[in-house]
């Protein structure tokens, strides 16, 4: 530890915890890019806790080690040393693997940190299973499961499924996120999805485990019955189909974990020779019974496509084998995934992949044309030309780019031959002149074009920009919140039955929260029921008496009186004279309420808003005026420039700038603080109101009265539009409005 935080012996705690900081800051792996970021600052966090506590560090600088249990007393230590005296004991002899250093390194190839289990390791197990073990320093069962644990990794890995080792003590955040709240913890991880192993430690155990967590049609038993049916699926699957013959009656995990990495490309189906009903099979194909063998069929049922035997299966020759027949021969395009892998875009000039994509239809009608097409991709497919299909009705858009929607290709099958220049969609293609019906003429009119591509690639003239291409083999929106609903229900399950109760406390303390509520309430409910039915209802005089005391008592703190003192509303116009003395030095915590009206509106506004404000006169601390919009308004559309977000007024006054009604909007103006709130009149046919909010701004309202005057509306109308300001006025009250500052008040010219 001294060495990795680069001190002395002698260092201080504060010389340590400078260097901690200091090569922490400089290593940690957000910041550091290195590869070995991680690793590095692992060892500093496990140098500073050592040296950063008094006892680790004194056990260290006595016996190397910074263990607890080594730090016996020095008096203890001394008799040991007199009583072992005139004895030899070999050092090896007491030798137990509790530290990190010291353990068996067979784990460190497999050891996980945080960001590489997220990043690699979760994506990953998608395609194969993982068997993680969490583990620490001195702990006596994980060296008990260590034998075992060591066989079954090796013999997992050979077999494709993959190993995780967590160390609890170094990646304390990867342990909690997987769960794990001792040690050892097996867990097994697949489709980004945590089991816990809860049995034996043993070979057969965490064999069978890993064999669990994968799906159970994954492979499929097949027999003289049923291989037709299973090999003429590769219609409606678009996949080669798998045969593996073998002479074992269960099907090895090995083929199991090949299955479930493939399975978005083939599908797999297992033959036991030794089985009765089978022997059609092994005939039709002239199986060897005593040495596995591995079919693999495409369009064509009565053949296989490829094969592969061998007296030993191993993972690295059925992979090699499989991922040179992961397409048919003309594989259908079904979703923008295939699309890209089978016409990857062109990369430079020299790596030049071009496709061949037929158009057809479904049915007997088109059989004959796509025979045709079979047969001409078998006998020229390359590594780079590869041979498609498309139903055009399945992909209309995809159909419609390439074949311009002519008149001469509908209802008939056409040829494309096109390259991909980038990923946003951008094509080059060429299409054949007539239909594709399978004729001489056509594959030779064809294969002319293909051999004109090798010497000049501006052959493909055209270029278009296609959309991704429709899923079409994707499973239905019920069909996955099925499957989801099953698997939280699993995870459930298996979390309440096997007391990972740490990881359940959540979900049963909302459960029963809600359980509490509900019931709470109905009891409440039914007392209040019967509570109302015992009461006479209150008469409507009273109960307006009742509402006005209990808000007059709600906003007693903001204007400790609100019962209006006079039987009138005294609004005064705010003009030049008496601007400074009403706003500009407007004493701390007052405000002016400000009704912008017009000439023509001034009636009908006044007496509404005076109807509105009334209850709100008793506060002492609020001031009533109007403005007059005609005088006043370069000053009103300074003012809404600062209200941008709420108001969006234009940059540069427009030609409807003498035209927008401002009529009807109230302004609260705090003179001391340099802000105000600001109230949008309500619009006619708005049911629900906008309460005056001063954060929606309406600027459609001003579309909507461009070309019609002041005077036009009627006075319904135009009172209207301080319907609810008394609802504004409460929440101004609260505090709760949104406030527009400005740096100082404008001049009232």
């Amino acid at each position: 530890p001294y060495r990795v935080l680069g001190v002395g012996r002698s260092s201080s705690q504060a010389d340590i915890k400078k260097a901690y900081k200091r090569l922490a800051r400089e290593w940690h792996p957000d910041k550091n890019k290195d590869p070995g970021a991680e690793d590095k600052f692992i060892q500093i966090s496990k140098a500073y806790e050592i040296l950063s506590n008094e006892e680790k560090r004194a056990n260290f600088d006595r016996y190397g080690d910074a263990g607890e249990s080594q730090g016996f007393s020095q008096q203890q230590h001394r008799q040991f040393h007199r009583f072992h005296d005139g004895f030899y004991f070999d050092e090896s002899f007491f030798h137990f693997p509790f530290n990190s250093e010291r353990r068996d390194t067979s784990d460190e190839k497999y050891l996980l940190h945080f960001s590489h289990y997220i990043n690699e390791i979760v994506p990953d197990s998608f395609k194969k299973p993982y068997l993680i073990k969490i583990t620490s320093d001195w702990c006596f069962s994980c060296i008990h499961i260590e034998p075992v644990w060591k066989e079954v990794a090796q013999e997992l890995e050979a077999l494709g499924a993959g190993i995780g080792v967590v160390h609890a003590g170094y990646e304390r955040r990867l342990a909690h996120h997987l769960g794990a709240h001792s040690t050892p913890t097996l867990l097994g991880l697949i489709n980004g999805k945590i089991t816990f192993f809860h049995n034996a430690v043993v070979r057969e155990n965490l064999r069978q485990f890993v064999e669990n967590l994968l799906p159970g049609n994954l492979v499929e038993k097949i027999t003289d019955k049923n291989y037709i049916s299973f090999l003429s699926d590769w219609r409606k699957d678009n996949k080669p189909h798998v045969l593996l013959f073998d002479h074992m009656p269960v099907v090895p995990l090995l083929y199991k974990l090949t299955a479930f990495a493939y399975r978005d490309y083939l599908s797999f189906g297992y033959v036991y020779v030794g089985l009765r009903g089978t022997e059609e099979l092994s005939s039709q194909y002239n199986i060897n019974v005593y040495t596995p063998t591995m079919m693999i069929f495409k369009e064509h049922i009565d053949r296989p496509a490829d094969v592969v035997q061998a007296r030993e299966m191993k993972k690295q020759l059925i992979d090699d084998f499989l991922s040179q027949n992961k397409f048919l021969m003309v594989a259908r395009l079904t979703s923008q995934r295939l699309f890209q892998e089978l016409c990857p875009v062109k990369k430079s000039h020299r790596q030049r992949k071009h496709c061949v994509v037929l158009f057809t239809g479904e049915g007997e009608k088109f059989a004959e044309a796509y025979e045709s097409f079979l047969t001409f991709a078998v006998a020229n497919t390359k590594d780079t030309l590869k041979f498609v299909h498309v139903y055009s009705d399945r992909q209309p858009e995809f159909a419609d780019a390439l074949l311009m929607d002519e008149e001469k290709y509908h209802g008939r099958s056409a040829v494309v031959i096109l390259e991909r220049r980038n990923n946003a969609g951008k094509i080059a293609y060429k299409a054949l002149e007539e239909a594709w019906q399978g004729s001489k003429e056509d594959n030779f009119i064809l294969l002319d074009l293909l051999d004109q591509l090798r010497t000049d690639p501006g052959l493909l003239s055209s270029e278009t920009v296609v959309a991704d291409l429709n899923d079409e083999l994707a499973p239905m929106f019920l069909i996955r919140w099925f499957y989801s609903t099953l698997d939280y229900i699993s995870d459930c399950w298996d979390s309440l039955f096997h007391s990972n109760w740490r990881e359940m406390m959540p979900l049963l303390s909302l459960l029963f929260s809600a359980l509490f509520i509900l019931f709470g309430t109905v009891i409440v409910q039914a007392f209040s029921d019967s509570s109302d039915t015992r009461d006479t209802p209150p008469s409507g005089k009273d109960e307006t008496a009742a509402k006005t005391e209990k808000n007059d008592a709600s906003f007693s703190k903001e204007s400790n009186s609100r019962i209006p003192k006079k039987g009138f509303v005294e609004v005064t116009e705010l003009t030049d004279i008496n601007y400074t003395s009403n706003l500009v030095r407007l004493r701390p915590g007052h405000m002016n309420v400000v009704l912008i009206l017009s000439n023509s509106t001034k009636t009908p506004l006044l007496q509404k808003f005076a109807l509105e404000v009334y209850t709100f006169t008793g506060s002492s601390s609020l001031h009533f005026s109007f403005l007059s919009l005609d005088k006043h308004r370069e000053w009103l559309e300074y003012l809404l420039e600062f209200a941008q977000d709420a108001a969006p007024i234009p940059n540069q006054y427009d030609k409807h700038f003498l035209e927008r009604d401002y009529t009807g909007y109230v302004l609260a103006l705090n003179g001391h603080k340099k802000y105000f709130c600001l109230f949008k009149p309500h619009r006619s046919g708005d049911e629900g109101g906008t309460l005056g909010s001063c954060k929606d701004y309406d600027s459609s309202q001003h579309a909507e009265n461009r070309g019609k005057s002041s005077s036009s509306p009627g006075s319904r109308s135009i009172k209207n539009k301080l319907h609810k300001l008394s609802f504004w006025m409460e929440r101004l009250l609260e505090g709760s409005l949104q406030r527009f500052y400005i740096p100082s008040w404008p001049a009232l010219d």
